[in-house]
């Protein structure tokens, strides 16, 4: 059984946690990939991972379920005898609108996706570390708060930040760190689900930097705060956004 650091990525398959997961293993992590349902991309991440020589492992679950979240986690038991680091990634975006048009079904379908589901695996994530790292994928817009777009989204964003600071000082004591990064405009799919695939494209230039920004540059934030460089770092944020 391979004695290597082991990291935990939820939405591994894609984008940011596609990147990030492509990180840690260059890093000698063993890493293992969850995904909800594009169970292609989260296999090809994995297959480019074992051509480092570096162990991988696909887990499908919806993170919003506390069942299939606690089933993953026991998956994770038999595959790896420990558990460094969690990234919190998964998250879903839907298209854009102002909250007048937004119904319930919408609104807890985003909050259960991107605050529960951190919650739920972060709490699993606990029990199996004896000390490690916790990194959750915020975003800019819990800064800005998306007005007339995906408010909903920002709203869930804003929420993850309280917990990032809230439980940073609730596991101190178990040599657990917790901290997020918060991307700006990132070519990533997320944008396409939101409805508007050329967003960042139509936004960039209201960036200080004048780009939009790349997923293995939020991946470099996840790695630096979670690893032994940021030992002393704990309930902070990273805002990787290009100056906004």
């Amino acid at each position: 059984m391979s004695s290597n650091p082991v990291v935990f990525i939820t939405g591994g398959g894609r984008g940011i946690g596609a990147a990030t997961a492509k990180l840690f293993a260059k890093h000698g992590y063993d890493v293992c990939i969850n995904y909800k349902s594009d169970q292609h991309s989260a296999l090809q991440v994995a297959k480019e991972i074992e051509k480092l020589g570096i162990k991988a492992f696909t887990i499908q679950a919806d993170v919003a379920d506390e069942q299939q979240v606690k089933a993953m986690f026991a998956k994770l038991d038999t595959w790896a005898p420990r558990l460094d680091v969690l990234v919190n990634n998964a998250a879903m975006m839907m298209p854009q609108m102002p909250l007048l048009e937004m119904d319930a079904k919408r609104i807890n379908a985003i909050l259960s996706c991107n605050v529960t589901g951190a919650f739920l695996c972060a709490r699993e994530a606990i029990k199996r570390m004896n000390k490690g790292s916790i990194v959750n994928v915020s975003s800019g817009a819990s800064r800005t708060g998306s007005p007339n777009e995906y408010l909903d989204y920002a709203a869930s964003k804003g929420a993850l930040d309280t917990f990032t600071i809230g439980l940073a000082k609730e596991v101190a004591s178990k040599a657990i760190r917790v901290n997020a990064v918060r991307p700006g405009l990132i070519y990533t799919d997320m944008h396409r689900d939101g409805g508007e695939a050329n967003r960042v494209n139509r936004l960039k230039s209201k960036l200080p930097l004048g780009r939009g920004g790349e997923a293995d540059e939020v991946a470099s934030a996840i790695y630096f705060l979670a690893s032994e460089q940021a030992s002393f770092t704990t309930g902070s944020f990273i805002d990787v956004s290009g100056g906004l």
